[in-house]
């Protein structure tokens, strides 16, 4: 597994570095919750993207290394867990009943983040695209119940599938260690300075906030 992790993992990496001078900074208002996939996150801490890089490009990483351990999970389920596997199968045979799946299909750099912008105060949406996913969620009929002993057991398994995800997890960090030094020169490379220009953007408007050219002014 270890040699087969190295390997999906330099492929994740090398992904991303390709992508990294695609990337420019965001231009619409920027969100109040935090990405729950990126805060915190040690595989970020693992290649050394703090705070302070944006989220747009900690995301894209970060999204690709989910789904190689969600990948050794998935394998590790199949072989080892039937009864999760079953509810997973079930949980899937649902998914295909769907008609929207506004979220399936999507690039790593958006996969994961809310569907919908942030609502502005005072303007409601008249509609919202997980407003419409969860319409056609509720036509779908729910999975049968399960008996008490069905749960308990469920249960374990499910408590043995975050183990190995962990141990997934803990591997990948450590691997991740040696894309460090060419992940920070990506960084300094194609996002400094692009974040620089747009300080000193900032620096002239508030340093001149009036357009010497407009009469008005």
């Amino acid at each position: 597994m270890e040699r087969s992790l190295e390997t999906q993992v330099s492929k994740a990496v090398d992904a991303w570095l390709a992508w990294l001078p695609r990337w420019e900074p965001a231009t619409h208002r920027g969100r109040v919750a935090p990405c729950r996939r990126c805060f915190g996150s040690p595989v970020l801490s693992a290649v050394g993207l703090g705070a302070d890089v944006p989220h747009g490009v900690q995301h894209g990483l970060s999204t690709r290394v989910k789904t190689i351990v969600d990948r050794s999970v998935a394998e590790y389920t199949a072989q080892n867990l039937p009864m999760l596997q079953a509810e997973l199968d079930q949980q899937a045979a649902r998914n295909r009943a769907r008609t929207y799946l506004p979220s399936e299909g999507l690039e790593p750099e958006f996969e994961g983040l809310p569907m919908d912008p942030e609502p502005q105060p005072g303007a409601p949406f008249l509609f919202t695209i997980a407003g419409l996913a969860e319409e056609v969620d509720a036509a779908i009929p729910a999975l049968p119940p399960l008996t008490d002993e069905a749960k308990a057991a469920l249960r374990q398994e499910v408590s043995l599938a975050d183990d190995f995800a962990n141990m997934v997890g803990r591997e990948v960090c450590t691997i991740l260690l040696h894309h460090r030094v060419r992940v920070q020169a990506a960084v300094t490379q194609y996002v400094e300075p692009q974040i620089a220009a747009m300080l000193d953007e900032l620096t002239r408007s508030l340093d001149a906030p009036f357009d010497p050219r407009d009469p008005h002014a």
